[in-house]
């Protein structure tokens, strides 16, 4: 099977990849997303799709439900490690707003998933099953070992509790990401490092131990960026095939479309892992299938809101749908009136970001296009209705209720240059800036959204179908990635109220085309 790097031209950061038998699994961090804790499964390392999800929610606190005016944007669930040891699956990982570290384990990888607490807060853990021991790495600069309980509820008292690697180098990140393996006898750890050198660039590293009461020795094994933008590849562990290849599954920043997931081929020498051809990173790769011809499922899909109901009376969504945050599920449903996702409100907000229940999918580079109708004939004055390019300097296109009249209308937040990457703590709440507004005569429109990630450009414009033509709705608008939200750019529909709670919109014939990086 061929593929290009990256795999994913999308958002799927902090990979960690197992093989149990002929399958991979690869987990990915959905912080403030839900449901959380993402798994993907292959049968090449190249092609991908979303298996299933670990948690419906972490916890019921104000802000994981947009509440009270809090929110956890950027923060939730970071960096998950899985691990398959004597016919469990077993996944943990420390959630930022709650300060928690949350460990979930099932015999089967759909699940149900068990979960617990460990005991402590441990930045990008990595678990390590070493026969009858159990141990976390973790750390930031300074890379902490551990020997945990053995039913991993926290540190072992008198076990092994030590310091294994200290960063020593001027760095703008010291090493963090941590990826512990056993590999032939040997401890591997595996982390992103950026050396404050100028070169403004991650790098990936590796650290190897005959014992983990040991010294553990090494270097940076991996600096490349494929030549993208000096976007550094790193942070991930290994994997074999069943062939005896080994592959590194890292990622790199790819601007607003967020971080993508690429594989690089690693040698061994003196047992020490080398990655990728003479220090660089193949653009193109070629993985054999352990199950050929099989027909991998969309990571980002169309919808025609055609579902039935459980026997409990749930409905379970496509798996490409995540919400953001914790949703009402009195407040929406996809029965109500069949082929369309009915959206209620039940108070009043002033922005886009705060607007529960808002139905989100990944965009995909290098271009998504996406259209919607919308019918808002049940909205209440002041109300906003529509599809946003969802990231913390948003943008959204909408039809709204004014004075008895319907508008359709184009609002962005635009990049504030003191602010920079980093944006406000716990995004801005404020209400956005309205570009261009036009009446209608009809409460039912047809949106669109066309975002171009090639190369960083970073664009949506965003339209409205008039009679049989779109037309753009006020200016092109620019995306950034920011560490206010920490994601990719998503696409997210959405009904929130400015003035009077109650009102109602349905999302009809979502469309989604893009162009795969083949």
């Amino acid at each position: 099977m061929h593929k290009n790097n990256p795999l994913i031209y999308s958002d799927f950061p902090d990979p960690d990849v197992i093989r149990v038998d002929d399958t991979y699994y690869m987990i990915s961090t959905t912080m403030h997303m839900f449901p959380g804790g993402v798994i993907l499964r292959s049968y090449d390392l190249l092609n991908w799709e979303i298996l299933t999800y670990v948690f419906d929610e972490l916890n019921r606190k104000p802000a994981s439900k947009l509440e009270d005016g809090q929110n956890i944007y950027g923060q939730g669930m970071w960096a998950p490690s899985m691990r398959y040891h004597n016919g469990r699956f077993y996944i943990c990982f420390a959630a930022n707003d709650t300060r928690k570290t949350y460990l979930y384990q099932s015999e089967q990888i759909t699940g149900p998933w068990e979960k617990s607490e460990i005991e402590g807060f441990y930045h990008d853990s990595s678990l390590l099953f070493d026969e009858d021991r159990i141990f976390l790495v973790y750390g930031n600069t300074q890379i902490h070992l551990i020997e945990l309980l053995s039913d991993l509820s926290g540190p072992k008292p008198d076990g092994l509790d030590r310091v294994i690697i200290t960063d020593k180098d001027r760095v703008s990140l010291g090493y963090e990401g941590c990826h512990i393996q056993k590999i032939n006898g040997k401890y591997y750890v595996f982390m992103v490092h950026w050396l404050a050198d100028g070169t403004k660039r991650r790098t990936q590293a590796c650290f190897v131990s005959d014992s983990l009461e040991g010294t553990f020795t090494g270097k940076d094994v991996l600096n490349d960026d494929q030549g993208f933008r000096n976007a550094g590849i790193a942070q991930g562990g290994l994997v074999d095939t069943p062939e005896g290849d080994w592959y590194a599954m890292l990622f790199q920043d790819h601007g607003a479309i967020g971080r993508c997931p690429v594989l690089v081929p690693v040698e061994w020498e003196n047992d020490f892992p080398v990655f990728g051809y003479e220090g660089k990173v193949p653009l193109e790769l070629e993985v054999r299938s352990t199950k050929q011809n099989h027909n991998y499922a969309p990571l980002t899909d169309s919808d025609s809101f055609s579902y039935e109901a459980n026997p409990d009376g749930s409905v379970s969504l496509k798996n490409v749908w995540q919400w953001n945050h914790i949703p009402d599920n009195s407040l929406w449903s996809v029965t109500e009136r069949p082929g369309a996702l009915r959206i209620t409100t039940k108070e009043t907000c002033a922005n886009v970001v705060m607007a529960k229940n808002m139905l989100t999918q990944r965009m995909m580079g290098p271009f998504s296009d996406i259209t919607v109708q919308i019918d808002a004939s049940k909205i209440s004055e002041g109300d906003f209705a529509g599809i946003c390019a969802l990231q913390g300097c948003y943008g959204w296109i909408a039809i709204t209720k004014r004075d008895g009249h319907y508008y359709i209308v184009m609002t962005e937040k635009e990049l504030d240059p003191d602010e920079g990457i980093w944006g406000p703590e716990g995004g801005d709440t404020g209400p956005g800036l309205e570009r261009e507004s036009v009446l209608t005569t009809d409460s039912s429109v047809e949106l669109r959204i066309m975002a171009d990630f090639t190369d960083g450009v970073d664009e949506v414009r965003f339209l409205y179908k008039n009679e049989n033509d779109w037309k753009q709705l006020g200016p092109i608008h620019k995306l950034y990635y920011r560490l206010d939200h920490f994601m990719g750019c998503r696409t997210g529909l959405f009904l929130f109220s400015t003035q009077n709670q109650g009102g109602s919109a349905d999302f009809i014939n979502y469309c989604t085309q893009f162009s795969p990086a083949e």
